[in-house]
């Protein structure tokens, strides 16, 4: 078989981590393997030389949809069994699968195309899941949550909507007393500082970081005082949000490093992983990665987090944008010892349970089969 992916975007966030380690897993197993993106993009970057077919193309210029952005999405796509394209945001009125739905169809391609997404954005069209019926598609929902929304806002045919969840690697992430002591080397923080809180991730607007500093504040004025928060990561925001570190008196609190392509030694050094978030997110990697290592969470409540972080026994949930239950949520994972360590237990047991990479990767093997 042979499986493609389509990744129209220069970021590397979760799901693009997700990607390259899907190329990797499924050449592994004997299947051939292509990946269209942008020329210079992050994950073709990952995919050199894993022995994928890369084909590549401009990422202005493809909005253009012209004969010879065409063509070199058709012939990409020509060669593929199954084409999975991740839902990007819409661009001048450029969509990605929408644009890959048009090549298979115009050069009479057999390729199924499989449009894949974990998150909802309410303006987002119809056609960017389904985009045209007179071809081979279906859509893959890497959440419960993502899967009834498209059934019943969007009014996808059931039959025509996989729940597949992502999973992690639990192998790698999980605790060891070596990459501890790795870890300390690499993020040095303050001696006294406990709990060791971690954002990990963009620095940009949907994040909710803002709120978290408001959180942290309240947590060091009161129950907390060397509480203090690991940023990693990179993104538009970033300026903004040191500066913001200073407004708020927090420069003793909080530290920022760099995105890492081996977030196994952040959680090594975390006490509790939060995640803010406003809005737009499906079950994100960071929490995964994070429950693997066996280090609970506080997360917003949007999405298909709940799937993940079961109240206070891998973690605590609260609404989006409220500070102060955020701050308390921290205080609650934090408060008793003993609940904490079980909730350590809970969390690893979770995914080791359910959400394997091995596993999760074969499902999606077989789902391309059946196909």
């Amino acid at each position: 078989m042979h499986i493609g992916f389509i990744e129209d975007t220069h970021l590397h966030g979760g799901t693009q981590i997700w990607v390259a380690e899907a190329v990797r897993a499924f050449i592994k197993n004997n299947q051939e393997v292509s990946l269209l993106a942008p020329k210079g993009s992050w994950i073709v970057e990952q995919c050199r030389d894993t022995g994928a077919i890369i084909s590549t193309y401009d990422w202005d210029e493809v909005i253009q949809e012209d004969t010879h952005n065409r063509e070199i999405w058709t012939k990409a796509l020509s060669r593929c069994d199954v084409a999975v394209c991740t839902v990007h945001p819409p661009r001048e009125g450029f969509h990605c699968s929408v644009f890959a739905a048009r090549c298979i169809k115009e050069g009479g391609l057999e390729t199924h195309l499989i449009p894949k997404t974990g998150t909802i954005v309410p303006a987002y069209l119809r056609s960017f899941y389904l985009p045209d019926e007179t071809i081979r598609s279906t859509v893959i929902a890497i959440t419960d949550f993502t899967r009834k929304y498209l059934i019943e806002t969007y009014k996808i045919p059931a039959e025509k909507v996989a729940l597949i969840y992502q999973g992690t690697d639990t192998q790698r992430f999980q605790h060891s007393s070596i990459a501890r002591k790795e870890a300390q080397k690499r993020y040095p923080l303050p001696e006294n500082a406990s709990p060791i809180l971690g954002s990990i991730g963009s620095f940009e607007p949907r994040k909710g970081h803002p709120v978290l500093f408001e959180a942290l504040e309240e947590l060091v004025n009161n129950s907390l005082p060397n509480a203090h928060l690991m940023m990693v990561g990179d993104g538009p925001d970033e300026t903004m949000l040191k500066e913001m570190v200073k407004a708020h008196g927090l420069t003793r609190n909080v530290s920022f490093f760099p995105f890492t392509d081996e977030p196994n030694y952040v959680f090594e050094r975390l006490d509790v992983t939060v995640l803010p978030s406003l809005y737009k997110e499906g079950l994100p990697n960071v929490l995964l990665e994070s429950m693997s290592m066996g280090v609970p969470v506080v997360s917003t409540n949007i999405g298909g987090i709940s799937e993940i972080v079961i109240e206070g026994k891998t973690g605590f949930m609260v609404k989006p944008g409220d500070k102060s239950a955020l701050a308390n949520a921290i205080n609650k994972v934090w408060a008793n010892p003993d609940h904490y360590q079980a909730m350590k237990r809970e969390a690893r047991a979770l995914i080791v349970d359910q959400f394997d990479k091995v596993t999760q990767f074969d499902r999606f093997i077989d789902y391309f089969f059946r196909l």
